[in-house]
């Protein structure tokens, strides 16, 4: 009898959650972090202050919510484009797809791709488990360049990011996850393939972050560009970097 009392209250619980949430977010939207304000969602839903707190027990708290789903919605999206690309593709097609889902995600919720993407919320510190979020997001772009072909001018990067993964086994998981098993070969050349998807990853999200970012602000209003025309051209420069074949 207790667990069947339990199942409807915990189904209210994540249903005001839920409502909650949606609140921010339009608070967000309209307002940015700043306009996140938990007496004026508590008003909204008709319940006092203290109430509104066993559903989440500060406003850092519920900004925490906000993150991880926000993390966990862009890794989907991501995670989509994948399920839906042909094996047969390209790196070079692949890196353009997954980089299109990332902008498309960001473009349709520019507020919450500010809220993981943006200044940081003063006062604020994340939890560690955004971290696990973000990097889910991330991983994929590591399979496209795991066989790329780097030139000389990413040699130093491309070590430096073997050494990360070398002495952090939380890198070296990651990598395993998206990639699978790394059994680096004698080949000093072959053995590159983690350090090069490493630090082929880390340089996309810098690309989608500068070109998204600026996009979402609307930096890029007035200027002759398409955002998405320069997002390919900067994408295009850096599979040239890497040695990403177009067929």
């Amino acid at each position: 009898m207790m667990a069947a009392a339990e199942g409807p209250r915990a189904r209210f619980r994540e249903q005001t959650r839920n409502e909650i949430k949606v609140i921010a977010l339009r608070q967000l939207a309209e307002g940015g972090t700043d306009g996140v304000a938990l007496t004026r969602i508590a008003k909204e839903l008709g319940m006092s202050g203290p109430a509104l707190y066993r559903y989440f027990a500060s406003r850092d708290d519920l900004l925490s919510a906000l993150i991880r789903d926000a993390y966990d919605d862009l890794a989907t999206a991501i995670e989509q484009a994948v399920a839906a690309g042909s094996e047969a593709a390209s790196p070079r097609a692949r890196l353009h797809a997954l980089a299109g889902s990332f902008r498309a995600w960001a473009v349709a919720d520019p507020h919450r791709y500010l809220l993981i993407a943006g200044a940081p919320v003063p006062g604020y510190t994340a939890p560690p488990d955004t971290l696990l979020r973000a990097r889910a997001a991330l991983g994929p772009f590591m399979k496209v360049f795991v066989q790329g072909r780097p030139k000389p001018a990413m040699e130093t990067l491309v070590g430096q990011m073997e050494a990360w993964a070398e002495r952090d086994p939380a890198v070296a998981g990651w990598f395993a996850e998206h990639t699978g098993p790394w059994d680096p070969p004698e080949s000093a050349a072959s053995a590159a393939g983690r350090g090069t998807a490493l630090a082929g990853a880390v340089l996309t999200w810098s690309q989608l972050h500068g070109s998204v970012s600026l996009e979402v602000s609307s930096q890029f209003s007035g200027m002759g560009h398409s955002p998405s025309t320069l997002l390919t051209a900067s994408l295009d420069a850096l599979a040239d970097a890497f040695g990403l074949p177009a067929v």
